[in-house]
């Protein structure tokens, strides 16, 4: 299969996902704004969503992927299938427990997590009522994260990147059409998170059969390949996922900020995701598999050149796209976001926050190519490391940077704390001989910079004055934006074009 083509349907679906998601959040915004109910909406989800990508998306996912294709390619498919029964079954167990916990829990991990809103009893409440309702996702997702890793290995790409499509359509018909029946209305996006979980994992079953991979109750405490996941697992937690600890550290300190603050951030993530989803988790996704593949059967010329090829991939792609959200941040914030509740003020908060996350996109799209460079080699200590020291830097950066920048500088610091991870990284994989870069980067480098510079000073010049964004009607917006994107990768491909890109030098087979 071309990973080219990989690529393209599993952004294809993950664009999908991120426009239902950029309707849910319009949805959100309209009817509850940016204010007390939402912050209490999204501190109550942040934490069973970090958990998600902590535990099942992040450090489950980099574990099993890697022992799965090992298993899969030497051993067959009778043996994957045992260590599939073995794994699901111990998952099932600990998550049910955990999700218990996490429920009676509730209220200190509210504190825990935003201890700001102790000041307030009503909104503290409020959030440890949406915790209760929302922790369940974690169950559900994790098994979603098991089925996915699954389906990758066996190439089913499409099906994992199309179901979070399934969580969006839920907010969307429940902030809709469910919302009245609830007090307070707010209670229904928790709701809606609970039946957006159980959606996904249903989605997911069926295809799970086709493949003769649907688990059975099997609990085998020895058995050799779940213990190497254990022992893979414990530390890539916050090596993996050391972005999302961040994330939750800067709610914390959010929480202690003007109302409205946890919301702007939320926002601003939400803008900011729709690259990095498209492009880094896409990438991960497939090369995770690749990788191991390579690396069971010691092809390590083709594993460097697969990296090479990631790399990149990305800097094409994420590098314009990280200076047009901030160029474009008004134009988005206001086209998506400013309807109903949602002030011109919010507007503004919520471009500060963004301008400061695109400073540090490529980076963390870098980290989603690059880890996987380690771990589809079992290496979890040297991402650890570095994960350890990019945390310890972004609580520096949040204290110099949150007096004066406010939540735009949490924002700013978990950026600049992701460059340094991917820098780290990189120099890593080099100094292991994991990776040595193919010849040809430096014109790469100039031809980059030049498409760059040039689709920068057109959406510059062409994006028009903020005022007019704010007072334009939601089809003016629409319409405008729509040409200012397309104008603006109209002028990016087409300077790589005559600088002598062509697409049949991307194309690339899987292992």
């Amino acid at each position: 299969m071309n990973l080219l083509k990989s690529l393209a349907t599993i952004s294809s679906m993950t664009l999908l996902s991120r426009i239902l998601g950029f309707v849910r959040d319009f949805v959100i915004a309209r009817i509850f704004g940016a204010g007390m109910l939402t912050d209490a909406f999204f501190v109550a989800f942040k934490l069973p969503n970090l958990l998600r990508r902590l535990f099942a998306e992040g450090a489950f996912s980099q574990a099993f992927v890697p022992i799965l294709g090992e298993y899969k390619n030497k051993q067959g498919d009778t043996e994957a299938k045992r260590l599939v029964d073995h794994v699901a079954t111990l998952l099932i167990l600990v998550l049910f427990i955990v999700t218990l916990i996490g429920m009676a829990a509730a209220p200190l991990l509210v504190y825990v997590s935003a201890p700001g809103f102790a000041a307030d009893a009503t909104k503290f409440a409020l959030t440890v009522e949406l915790t209760r309702i929302t922790f369940p996702y974690i169950f559900f997702m994790s098994l979603v994260a098991l089925a996915g890793g699954i389906l990758n290995t066996w190439s089913w790409f499409a099906v994992p990147a199309f179901t979070p499509v399934l969580l969006n359509l839920s907010f969307i018909v429940m902030a809709l059409f469910v919302a009245p029946y609830f007090h307070p209305p707010v209670l229904v996006l928790g709701w809606a998170v609970f039946l957006g979980g159980t959606l996904q994992f249903a989605f997911q079953i069926p295809y799970l059969k086709r493949i003769n991979m649907l688990p059975r109750f099997s609990l085998d405490w020895k058995d050799t390949g779940v213990r190497r996941i254990l022992k893979l697992m414990a530390p890539a937690v916050l090596g993996v996922s050391v972005t999302q600890v961040s994330l939750l550290i800067n709610t914390i300190f959010a929480s202690f900020l003007g109302t409205g603050s946890v919301s702007w951030l939320y926002y601003a993530d939400r803008l900011m995701e729709f690259p990095s989803g498209m492009l880094g988790a896409a990438l991960g996704t497939i090369l995770l598999p690749s990788l191991a593949k390579y690396h069971a059967g010691n092809k390590f010329d083709d594993y460097s050149r697969l990296l090479d090829w990631g790399l990149r991939l990305t800097l094409l792609l994420a590098a314009p796209a990280a200076l047009a959200l901030a160029i474009l941040a008004v134009p988005l914030i206001a086209t998506l976001f400013h309807h109903g509740a949602f002030s011109a003020d919010d507007v503004f908060k919520t471009r500060n926050a963004l301008v400061a996350y695109s400073v540090g996109l490529v980076g963390l799209i870098l980290v989603k190519v690059l880890a996987p460079g380690f771990y589809a080699r079992q290496n979890v200590r040297t991402p650890v490391k570095i994960a350890f020291l990019t945390l310890f830097v972004t609580q520096l950066l949040n204290l110099a940077l949150i007096g004066w920048l406010k939540h735009a500088g949490l924002a700013l610091s978990i950026g600049l704390a992701a460059c340094l991870n991917a820098a780290m990284l990189y120099r890593g994989l080099r100094r292991h001989g994991i990776y040595s870069p193919q010849p040809g980067w430096p014109k790469f480098y100039a031809k980059l910079a030049l498409a760059i510079v040039f689709m920068g000073v057109a959406l510059w010049f062409s994006s028009g004055e903020t005022a007019d964004w704010l007072r334009w009607s939601l089809s003016d917006r629409l319409f405008r934006l729509t040409i200012l994107v397309t104008f603006g990768a109209a002028v990016y491909f087409a300077t790589l074009w005559l600088t002598g890109f062509r697409l049949r030098d991307f194309t690339r087979r899987e292992a």
